[in-house]
C-alpha cells in the first residue's frame, strides 16, 4: 500500500510536469511566423529550438525507502541527504513516523544516500535512477555507534611507589586454582621494590585471608589425630590450643619474616620467580630462595630477614607450645620452615604459576 502510494505521489508529478511542457509549446507554435521568402523567420527558428530542446528533456524520477534501527524497529527522525550528480546538489529531509523518506522530482542519473541518527553510525547508499523511474531503496539498518571512552592522559610518571602499588594489586588477585592466596611471588620481570606500608600491607592480607584460616584448621586437625603435641590434650580444648599455636606461627613467621625485618633492613620478602636458563639453576635458585633475596636497591645479597625471622619465630613458639613438647622445638621447628620454604620455592618455580589461572596464557608463553 505504502509502495502503491509513492509511486502515484511519483506519477501525479510526472504528468503535471509533461502537462506543462505540452501547454508551453503549443502557445509557442501560435507564435511563429512565416516570412513571405517562406522561410522560418528569425523568432520561428528560435521558437524551434526551444522545441528541440523541451523534447530531449527526460523526465525525472522518485526516490523512496524506508530506514530501520539495529532491531528492525523503523527510525523517526532520521537525516537523508540525498546527492544527485557528481558533485551534484545535495537535498536533505528527515524520516517520518513510519521511518519512511521520498525524494520527488529527482533528475535521471547517478545518486548517493547518507543516513544518519543520533548514536548510530553512519550509512551510505549508492545507485542510478532511470528517466520517470520509481526507485524503492532496499531498507537501511543502522548500527548502533561504539560506545567511546575519553583517557586523559597526564605528562607526569607514576612514582615508583604508585608503579609499586600497582604490582602489588596484581598480586594480591593471585590465588592457586583459584582459591588459594599466592600472594608472596611477583612474575615482574622488574618489579618495583615495596615500601614499608606496603611490606605491612602484603602480610595482613595474607594472614587475614579464609583460607589461611582453612589451612591452619586442617593442620590442627592432623595434629590431633596423630597426638602432635601431646601436652595440649584431646577433645575441643586440645584442638583449639593446636589451632591457635599454628596461627600464632603463620602471624610470627609472616609480620617478623614477611614485614618487620625486611623493612628494617631494606629486603624484598618476594619470590622472583626465574622462570628462564636451565632446570639445574632454576631448581638451585628455588631451593636456594629461603637465604638468598633481592634487596630494595635490586641486588641480590643474603636473607637475613628470613632466616632471622624463622628463628625469632620458633624462639618466640616456647611461649604457647606445652612445656612437655619443648625440647629441641627450637632447631626443629626453624630448620624445619627452612625446609618448607625450599620446597615452596620449588613449586613457585615449577608448578603453581600453571596453576594460578590469571597466569597460564603467560606461563604457555614462557614455555
Amino acid at each position: 500500500m505504502i509502495i502503491g502510494l509513492v509511486t502515484s505521489i511519483c506519477s501525479v508529478g510526472q504528468v503535471m510536469a509533461q502537462v506543462m511542457t505540452v501547454d508551453d509549446s503549443a502557445e509557442r507554435s501560435r507564435a511563429y511566423e512565416v516570412s513571405p521568402s517562406g522561410q522560418p523567420s528569425a523568432q520561428e527558428a528560435y521558437a524551434s529550438g526551444r522545441e528541440y530542446k523541451a523534447s530531449s528533456h527526460q523526465p525525472e524520477g522518485c526516490i523512496s525507502g524506508t530506514i530501520l534501527d539495529q532491531s528492525g524497529a523503523v527510525s523517526v527522525g532520521a537525516k537523508v541527504h540525498l546527492t544527485v550528480g557528481d558533485p551534484g546538489s545535495i537535498r536533505e529531509l528527515q524520516t517520518g513516523n513510519n521511518g519512511q523518506f521520498i525524494f520527488t522530482n529527482v533528475a535521471p542519473g547517478s545518486f548517493r544516500l547518507t543516513v544518519s541518527a543520533v548514536g548510530f553510525t553512519m550509512r551510505e547508499f549508492a545507485s542510478v535512477l532511470g528517466p520517470g523511474e520509481t526507485y524503492i531503496v532496499p531498507p537501511i539498518s543502522l548500527a548502533v555507534a561504539p560506545a567511546l571512552t575519553e583517557v586523559h592522559v597526564t605528562d607526569a610518571p607514576l612514582s615508583s611507589v604508585e608503579l609499586a602499588d600497582l604490582q602489588l594489586r596484581q598480586q594480591e588477585t593471585q590465588r592457586v586454582l583459584g582459591i588459594f592466596p599466592n600472594f608472596y611471588v611477583t612474575y615482574e620481570r622488574e618489579a618495583v621494590p615495596l615500601s614499608t606500608k606496603q611490606k605491612f600491607r602484603l602480610a595482613w592480607k595474607t594472614t587475614v585471608d579464609p583460607f589461611t584460616f582453612v589451612g591452619t584448621a586442617a593442620l590442627a586437625g592432623v595434629e590431633q589425630a596423630t597426638d602432635a603435641f601431646s601436652g595440649y590434650g584431646q577433645g575441643a580444648q586440645g584442638y583449639f590450643k593446636r589451632f591457635g599455636a599454628s596461627y600464632a606461627d603463620v602471624l610470627t613467621s609472616t609480620y617478623i619474616g614477611g614485614a618487620i625485618l625486611p623493612s628494617v633492613l631494606k629486603q624484598d620478602p618476594r619470590y622472583f620467580y626465574k622462570g628462564t636458563g636451565s632446570t639445574a639453576s632454576r631448581l638451585l635458585y628455588a631451593i636456594g630462595s629461603p637465604v638468598i633475596c633481592k634487596g630494595d636497591n635490586r641486588r641480590w645479597q643474603l636473607n637475613y630477614s628470613n632466616v632471622a625471622g624463622v628463628f625469632a619465630s620458633a624462639g618466640i613458639s616456647y611461649l604457647y607450645y606445652p612445656e612437655s613438647d619443648r625440647k629441641g622445638l627450637f632447631v626443629q621447628n626453624s630448620l624445619i620452615r627452612l625446609g618448607e620454604l625450599s620446597f615452596e620455592g620449588l613449586l613457585q618455580e615449577f608448578v603453581l604459576r600453571r596453576l594460578t589461572p590469571r597466569l597460564r596464557k603467560h606461563a604457555s608463553d614462557q614455555r
